[in-house]
């Protein structure tokens, strides 16, 4: 089942073991249980510390296995052949239940086996996804870490009978004790925060009680990175806050023009930009979202920031690196019918939509792209673009038209999201822009790819935006309200890329220390 390399790395790995486990198998005579438990063979072979055995649980899903201590103090079980994106969830799985310490701060460990309540999760996920890895790690390590944790990773594309039952349409979709309970990429601060009423409370306190900051940079993608790094590089206090570390980049899989990079995902890169981060001193508060921002009041005074958490925290500078999201069509069915065939990342959905009619809105890259690597998966793609030609570079257009479970629509138009009595999506409707007419395209699901908005509501009547949203910067970073510098996509810096985002946050932080040292703070 594993390769020769694959079994060497794993076998090193498994030698951090520190007591037994067991991998319980619940196993019928498919192609899928064989496969499972080649893995499951292959694996035990590996350590002498782990062995593998029948499971005889009643109602368990076939074929799944559990993972567990001899002592049974442990539920974490995979209706899965873990492996593609899965395999490291496995990996971590396997050394964090046989005792190898897990790497979080002691006070999520503390919080995790604290937590009062009985918590049964189920994780629906896909092979292919890169969104789903971050959940089902954290999920399992809750399980782990506490007894009252259950939790059931579940590969939607053997269980596709369940998948249809429960209305899965996007992955990762999480139910807690048979009530869904969110969908959508999560970190383990993020579960928990949901899980433990009084987090909040809590975290408000704590942020509050902190001192003011020479430079605060809101946000944690590229830029907002970026300026932490160069402004903690300076040696001054320096603060970031972000509602998710990473932002967009989280969502982006194949990133091959970071340069000299020659190929990496954005998970990959958002975990290594979180590491270089934190190996400053840099204050990091994630899951906290900005409400409001008052400006000072006199050139070196203090701004002053507002959370959602009823905290405040104040800056002498602040860096507003805020980024970007998917752009909705604001069309009537659309937010009725998100995650229930509406969806925005092809590489984490499309598998669901196996064998079925999809279509992509947008004719630009991602679009194309996203149209490319569906019509592998899909029964047949739909793409629509509202203007008379895509602007797609001309080899993915090549690539597209060669397809044949493709058809094109320009100047479409379009008007409304509907569905069936199911809750789900069944078609789409557009206005052909040439001749004026309305038709309707039959499907299952909808791919909307039409470019990005800029996160910056929370601005409005603090400093001066563009009627797109963005916020107006010069060459250095300014903004035109003293102390405060704009970075990235959330600004009218021209081409939203990584690498100009990075820079972009490099040189505000590099304005804002400027700008420090040639303002005297009041007495």
């Amino acid at each position: 089942m594993l390769d020769d390399t694959l079994k060497a790395q794993l076998k090193a790995y498994l030698e951090k073991l520190q007591q037994p486990i067991v991998l319980k198998a619940a196993l019928d005579d498919s192609n899928a249980s064989r496969e499972l438990q080649a893995l499951l063979n292959d694996i035990a072979s590996l350590s002498d510390r782990i062995s593998v055995s029948a499971d005889d649980t009643p109602g368990a899903r076939t074929p799944s296995f559990a993972i567990q201590r001899p002592d049974g103090t442990l539920s974490l079980r995979f209706a899965a052949i873990p492996l593609g994106h899965e395999f490291t969830s496995l990996v971590l799985a396997l050394l964090q239940a046989g005792g190898h310490p897990p790497r979080v701060s002691d006070d999520i460990i503390e919080q995790i086996r604290g937590l009062d309540g009985d918590y049964s999760f189920e994780v629906f996920m896909s092979l292919s996804c890169h969104n789903c890895p971050d959940v089902v790690q954290a999920l399992n390590l809750m399980a782990v870490l506490n007894p009252r944790v259950k939790v059931v990773t579940i590969d939607g594309a053997l269980f596709q009978k369940e998948v249809d039952d429960r209305q899965v349409m996007a992955v990762p979709m999480v139910f807690l004790n048979g009530e869904l309970f969110a969908s959508g990429r999560m970190t383990i601060e993020e579960i928990l925060s949901k899980v433990d009423t009084g987090a909040a409370k809590r975290d408000a306190e704590k942020i509050s009680a902190r001192a003011p900051f020479d430079v605060l940079v809101v946000g944690g993608g590229p830029a907002g990175s970026a300026a932490a790094i160069y402004a903690a590089r300076k040696g001054i206090r320096t603060g970031i806050v972000a509602e998710r570390f990473g932002g967009q980049l989280m969502d982006t899989l194949s990133i091959e023009n970071f340069i000299s990079v020659k190929e990496t995902e954005g998970p990959k890169l958002t975990a290594a930009l979180e590491e270089h981060v934190k190996s400053y001193e840099v204050d990091v508060m994630p899951l906290q979202r900005v409400e409001k921002l008052v400006p000072a009041e006199q050139p070196g005074g203090l701004a002053t920031l507002h959370l959602a958490n009823g905290a405040t925290l104040q800056s002498r500078a602040v860096i507003v690196a805020t980024g970007a999201r998917w752009r909705e069509m604001n069309v009537p069915g659309e937010r009725e019918y998100r995650n229930k065939g509406v969806a925005y990342c092809p590489h984490c959905d499309g598998p669901l939509f196996k064998g079925k009619r999809v279509a992509v809105i947008g004719g630009g890259n991602s679009g194309v792209e996203a149209a490319i690597d569906l019509a592998g998966i899909v029964g047949h793609v739909t793409l629509l673009e509202f203007d008379k030609q895509m602007r797609a570079d001309a080899v993915l257009q090549r690539k597209l038209l060669s397809l044949p479970n493709v058809t094109v629509i320009l100047q479409a138009q379009t008007t409304e999201v509907t569905g069936g009595a199911d809750g789900k999506v069944n078609a789409l409707k557009y206005t052909d822009r040439a001749t004026g007419e309305s038709h309707t395209v039959e499907l299952e699901g909808i791919f909307v790819q039409i470019g990005l908005v800029p996160n910056t509501e929370w601005l409005k009547g603090s400093i001066e935006l563009t009627k797109y949203g963005e916020i107006p910067v010069d060459a250095r970073c300014e903004t035109g309200t003293h102390g405060v510098f704009g970075a990235g996509d959330a600004t009218t810096v021209p081409y939203k890329q990584i690498i100009i985002a990075m820079g972009e946050g490099s040189k505000a932080a590099i304005s804002a220390f400027d700008y420090l040292i040639r303002t005297s703070a009041p007495a």
